[in-house]
């Protein structure tokens, strides 16, 4: 039985990006380019004005900078209808578009109980009321986890 023979030792095959690819990134992602305060404060401040406008309720933020690495702020809002926060996300994605935020992502906009924005340094959670008592998020990231550590 003859045995394919391996690469030797430290090649990778493939293109240049499938090396970078199987490299992994070049700086940690704790020491990416973070927003600044004032910034993050003003692009907070848009987000809640416009659930505010759109009757969201019990509307809650979160500062998970020293917490988190993916955000530094989390909101999270409860609407009691698929329609009221589908408009919501869309409001959310006009208004943060007009505010400068060039990339928003939204997933679960398409009538599901919850769905996530994602404005870089900001993640927002829309929900159902069922879908946020299920999920309690708020317990998840508030003032118990510094509790825990």
């Amino acid at each position: 039985m003859v045995r394919p023979k391996l690469p030797e030792a430290g090649t990778v095959p493939g293109t240049a990006r499938k090396k970078a690819v199987a490299a992994g990134p070049r700086t940690p992602r704790a020491k990416r380019m973070k927003a600044e305060p004032s910034e993050l404060d003003r692009l907070q401040g848009v987000i809640v004005s416009s659930l505010d406008d759109d009757k969201a309720e019990n509307i809650v933020t979160l500062d998970l900078a020293d917490k988190a690495a993916f955000c530094d702020r989390m909101v999270i809002a409860t609407g009691q209808a698929d329609r009221q926060i589908t408009a919501m996300a869309q409001h959310l994605e006009e208004k943060l578009h007009a505010a400068g935020l060039k990339r928003v992502q939204i997933e679960g906009a398409n009538g599901s109980d919850w769905v996530l924005i994602d404005a870089g340094d900001i993640i927002i959670h829309l929900f159902k009321p069922e879908a946020r008592t299920t999920y309690a998020l708020e317990r998840m990231w508030g003032e118990d986890l510094n509790e825990a550590g």
